[in-house]
């Protein structure tokens, strides 16, 4: 399958996925932060909701799972030594090499995900008083961080914190081994040492328009990671004109990890946003960098977003994420209330918990429909109407992301704006 994805917002032709398996729930409140998560997951309940989710996307694209095709790549002797060898070493688990390499594909590909239990079998082994010599992939259903899919390229992201790395590299090796895509890959990861500056994760990057590129700038995409990305366009976009937007995030709190949980795209002339960040009166820039003729031709600051986009020809009306009360938009905001998933212009995915999001919406002339109606076909979300697409979100947003986190377009039909 060709990749082609440019534009957030054109009809979902293939998506992947990742449901939440047993590696959510192979952690304890003690290690809890080092998975990145704020609480902990009831795994029954986090699968049904993400049902809902799985069972919305099978019925407009094709879905494919990331488990099936890292297991086809490990079907592959040189592929599955060439990750292998990358996960050990730099995972420190040169001891489990062989172990990993003789293991079937299926329980493999498992173990990668969920885990590989440590060997207490030496004086360092004991010492280290650690569980797992992998650690679990707990953040895998958040397929969107690790890889990105821009024009038909696929940027393998540098995540911001090692206990991620591995979902990069598994990613990689899927679109490079896996034979199921057809796309050139460029690989972040590569060249870099253990304490590269460069880091980038997929909720910060957002590809508004073919010519649009938007970049959240927070603690898990860094300046640095922007100059790579913005090298990369210059070769290339070396002819004509390109836009990259970048938005400064705050450190805190930690809901504001990435740009796509304060803003994302609805339809051609609609947005999600979280008001105070991208409209208010705070101390976070907005930049504006232009790149024309495979060079940057100029850097500046502008007000926001919005203005920005509409001075390039995409006049947004904003939904404000949590209505017009700031308690609400703080509480909503920080369950993944603006991180909304578009599979065609006007029709998203997002959680029926923000209930003030959901009402902004309806005031916005969206329909609001439950999963589980649309997957029975009890409502149909065809035609030209506008549709918000409700998923149960008592367990997923504890992890700490939306609809679009657990979410990465393999292929949208073009837009024509």
């Amino acid at each position: 399958m060709k990749i082609n994805v440019n534009s957030e917002i054109g009809p979902l032709e293939a998506v992947l996925l990742h449901p939440p398996g047993a590696e959510v729930e192979n952690m304890t409140p003690r290690n809890v932060q080092r998975a990145l998560y704020s609480d902990i997951l009831n795994l029954s309940i986090a699968r049904q909701e993400y049902r809902q989710l799985h069972g919305v996307l099978s019925k407009v694209a094709v879905v494919y799972l990331v488990d099936d095709l890292l297991a086809d790549v490990l079907d592959n002797r040189e592929a599955r030594t060439k990750l292998l060898q990358r996960i050990c070493v730099s995972e420190d688990a040169t001891a489990y090499y062989g172990l990993l390499l003789d293991m079937p594909s299926r329980k493999l590909a498992k173990v990668l995900i969920e885990g590989l239990p440590a060997r207490i079998d030496t004086l360092t082994a004991f010492l280290k008083n650690e569980y797992y010599a992998l650690y679990p992939l707990y953040n895998f259903y958040f397929t969107r961080d690790a890889a990105v899919t821009m024009g038909g390229t696929s940027l393998v992201c540098r995540m911001a914190n090692k206990v991620r790395m591995r979902e990069s590299y598994i990613m990689d090796a899927i679109y490079r081994a896996s034979g199921y895509f057809d796309c050139s890959v460029v690989d972040a990861n590569d060249f870099q040492p253990q304490n590269s500056p460069i880091m980038m994760e997929g909720g910060d990057i957002l590809v508004a328009r073919n010519d649009i590129l938007l970049l959240g700038n927070g603690c898990r995409t860094s300046t640095r990671g922007i100059d790579f990305m913005v090298e990369r366009l210059c070769r290339e976009h070396d002819r004509g004109r390109f836009h990259v937007i970048v938005q400064q995030l705050p450190p805190e709190p930690e809901s504001f990890i990435h740009l796509d949980m304060v803003f994302t795209f609805l339809d051609r002339d609609k947005c999600m946003i979280f008001e105070p960040l991208i409209l208010g009166d705070n101390q976070y820039q907005t930049v504006h960098i232009t790149i024309d003729g495979g060079k940057v031709a100029r850097i500046n600051s502008v007000p926001d977003i919005l203005t920005v986009l509409r001075k390039l020809g995409m006049d947004l009306d904003a939904v404000v994420c949590g209505g017009a009360d700031e308690w609400d938009q703080e509480r909503e905001q920080w369950h993944s209330g603006a991180n909304c998933f578009a599979i065609a212009p006007g029709k998203i995915i997002t959680y029926a918990r923000n209930v003030h999001t959901l009402e902004e919406l309806d005031r916005k002339g969206f329909n609001v429909v439950s999963a589980d109606d649309v997957v029975s076909g009890k409502e149909s979300i065809d035609g030209t109407g506008l549709y918000a697409v409700t998923v149960a979100g008592s367990e997923l947003p504890r992890g700490g992301g939306g609809a679009r986190c657990m979410t990465m377009p393999l292929s949208r039909r073009e837009i024509v704006w």
